[in-house]
């Protein structure tokens, strides 16, 4: 079976998308940026809200130099499941 998707694949000259672990941690980071906004938006005391503010602040940062090593390599510079424009 995986002879033909092999074949297949040769056959259509699909191209795949490689994917690394700072793509995949970029996605990581961006998600739970934020799940922390929506913490912060939902907490109850000032100093929950601004703890999870600083989290998600340091959650994109850490996204940011994923997306910098990304960018470097040159390929795969937009997340998985999000378009170009």
């Amino acid at each position: 079976m995986t002879e033909n998707l092999k074949a297949d694949a040769a056959k259509n000259k699909i191209p795949r998308r490689r994917i690394t672990l700072d793509s995949q941690l970029m996605s990581y980071w961006d998600r739970e940026a934020r799940r922390l906004d929506t913490l912060a938006a939902n907490a109850r005391w000032g100093w929950m809200a601004r703890t999870y503010t600083r989290k998600a602040e340091r959650a994109r940062a850490q996204g940011a130099r994923s997306f910098a090593r990304e960018a470097d390599r040159g390929i795969g510079t937009v997340p998985e499941g999000e378009s170009e424009t």
